[in-house]
């Protein structure tokens, strides 16, 4: 099995540190000087109890120099895909699969989703259907990815939390491509369960991605902060609240309610959450993918989403104010 991690920042180093522990032939797509490390000194990983391990890792800003693959897992963040397809089709042959562990709605959401909108587009995240037409939605397996990482320094990731990748079909099927890529996983040490209904546990994160991003980056409140005082947690409420309308309607079931998902926020404590880390850093913030995408759904739904849109709104100029957006 041939498993490219295209964008291994973060999660993507991670996983690979696991996989190559594990014996699994894996390489990683990267570029600038965490590449250059790697291909210097390998992948070093500082684990949760501050072990460190080094490993020899394949990397390459070349798709081309790598060929096709069973899996293209990425990694990256939502809005840098779509002007990436076209570098990353020498590592696409005919049974490739692609595991997109991208936060945010997917642009394969309405692949084989039951009902009127199945095979509907998302614009925002998937702008002029690159995506859709440059990767193909049959190729798609739909993955969670829930562990907190960092890159402290180029070729050097720190693990925080977490280990779980869940995986999903987009038509809730146990297929033989997910049941062996999570048994790979899970040989690595990483829990990856192949879920029946993944668009659930998408929405489950999304939720606390749509409403305590934006909100940390126009506020710059750690989450234990803007999820315990009264106003921004109202204004969360409101968000997450109008985007469980979307969800229901679309069939989405949710498994705990909107207080305990905003009680949850405030028990990781004092993070700052990507988008507000992103706008520090002058990174281009990831705002499409997380709210964006949502309000399009609601449109897409007839759902009005005031809170969503208002929120939007702010951080939207504030990320042009910054060049980010």
């Amino acid at each position: 099995m041939k498993i490219c991690i295209f964008g291994a920042g973060a999660i993507g180093g991670y996983m690979a540190v696991k996989l190559v522990q594990a014996g699994a032939n894996v390489s990683v797509v990267a570029r600038g000087p965490h590449l250059a490390a790697m291909q210097a000194n390998g992948l070093t990983l500082i684990e949760e109890d501050g072990e460190r391990s080094t490993v020899p890792v394949t990397a390459t800003d070349n798709a081309a120099d790598l060929g096709p693959q069973d899996y293209v897992v990425v990694t990256l963040k939502a809005h840098s895909v779509p002007p990436v397809v076209d570098k990353m089709q020498p590592l696409i042959g005919p049974e490739t699969t692609i595991v997109s562990g991208v936060n945010g709605v997917p642009w394969w959401y309405f692949h084989k989703l039951d009902g009127p909108m199945e095979g509907t587009r998302i614009a925002t995240v998937d702008p002029g259907d690159a995506q859709w037409d440059g990767f193909g939605p049959d190729r798609v397996l739909g993955c969670v990815v829930y562990p907190a990482a960092e890159v402290v320094e180029p070729g050097v990731i720190r693990h925080i939390e977490g280990n779980r990748f869940s995986l999903g079909e987009p038509d809730g099927s146990k297929s033989e491509r997910a049941l062996a890529l999570s048994k790979t996983l899970a040989a690595a040490g990483l829990r990856a369960p192949v879920r029946p209904r993944i668009r659930d546990e998408i929405w489950v994160k999304l939720w606390g991605n749509l409403s305590f991003n934006p909100i940390s980056a126009l506020t710059h409140a750690t989450l234990d902060v803007l999820c315990t005082d009264p106003g921004t947690r109202a204004v969360a409420r409101g968000m997450m609240t109008e985007a469980q309308a979307i969800a229901e309607k679309l069939g989405v079931k949710f498994p705990i309610d909107v207080e305990r998902r905003i009680d949850g926020g405030a028990a990781v404590g004092a993070h700052r959450t990507s988008m507000w880390q992103d706008l520090d850093a002058g990174r281009p913030m990831e705002i499409d993918a997380l709210v964006s995408a949502v309000q399009e759904l609601g449109r897409l739904t007839d759902t009005p989403t005031p809170t969503i849109d208002t929120v939007l709104a702010l951080v939207s100029l504030r990320a042009k104010s910054a060049g980010l957006y």
